[in-house]
């Protein structure tokens, strides 16, 4: 059997963003998105609070108050950065986990939700990193390293972005992106929500979105929901008169022309 594997809603294409630390920024970061439909992972740090301030090219960063957090954040997903932002390849092993393990909990406390990812702080990591992450049930962790291509990850748990929204080719990645006739194309953008404020260029995010708004058929998604669906579709059954889906949610194809949903654990004869 032939047939295209599709996101969610029959969308060909899929866009995820991923930015990091709980700054000040982010409610800026927030309503743009929101204003455009597209849906972003925000990778926090529960042990730093908002008196902790730093200096990025003259301006000013300060963290979230936590109180202020849950109506930013409202309808993006929420994942870990550490509890306090070291590098993780440098801790003893106890403190590697009590880093992820401490701010996967009060994160979720915080937020009331399950939280099932991973940036890591400074992008950096080694076998025992990844063998923590792996143990404590990570559905994915997210690197620094741009791929500058719209290709799936091979390991969820070693997941590396497109690029960074400076990536002086981000426009022309986004024209790449649109002409993409890729199976599943994933478009990953990561950042830190103050380097915008730092460049002055909050237009370049809104240029993005501007121009992505523009097509038709993607699929806005956070880091979690990508994640999960792949993993999910990935897992589909195709006979040669049927599709039969194994797992607990929808899932989507285009055969023979048409767009399919194969509902959460049914079968479907075509």
């Amino acid at each position: 059997m032939i047939y295209q594997k599709l996101y969610p809603g029959g969308k060909a294409k899929a866009v995820t963003f991923s930015y990091d630390d709980g700054v000040e920024q982010d409610a800026v970061l927030a309503e743009l998105f929101n204003r455009y439909g597209a849906r972003a992972t925000f990778n926090l740090n529960s042990g730093i609070g908002p008196d902790q301030s730093w200096d990025c090219r003259g301006v000013t960063v300060r963290r979230l108050p936590p109180e202020d957090m849950p109506g930013i954040y409202d309808g993006h997903e929420i994942a870990c950065h550490s509890r306090t932002h070291p590098h993780l390849e440098e801790l003893p092993v106890r403190a590697l986990y009590e880093e992820l393990l401490e701010d996967r909990i009060a994160l979720g406390e915080r937020f009331r939700c399950k939280v099932t990812g991973l940036a890591l702080p400074y992008g950096s990591w080694n076998g025992a990193v990844m063998e923590a992450v792996e143990k404590l049930g990570f559905l994915y962790c997210r690197t620094t390293e741009s791929t500058g291509r719209f290709s799936l990850p091979e390991d969820f748990l070693r997941w590396n972005p497109t690029c960074h929204h400076n990536d002086p080719q981000l426009m022309l990645l986004a024209e790449s992106f649109r002409v993409c006739e890729e199976e599943l194309p994933l478009f990953y953008v990561w950042g830190h929500s103050y380097e915008f404020a730092a460049d002055k260029n909050w237009g370049r995010m809104e240029e993005l979105l501007d121009f992505l708004a523009a097509q038709r058929g993607i699929w806005y998604a956070t880091n979690h929901a990508v994640a999960a669906y792949l993993r999910a579709v990935s897992r589909l059954v195709a006979g040669e008169d049927f599709f039969y889906n194994p797992t607990n949610q929808d899932l989507w194809v285009r055969y023979e022309g048409s767009i399919l949903k194969i509902p959460a654990g049914e079968w479907l004869d075509v």
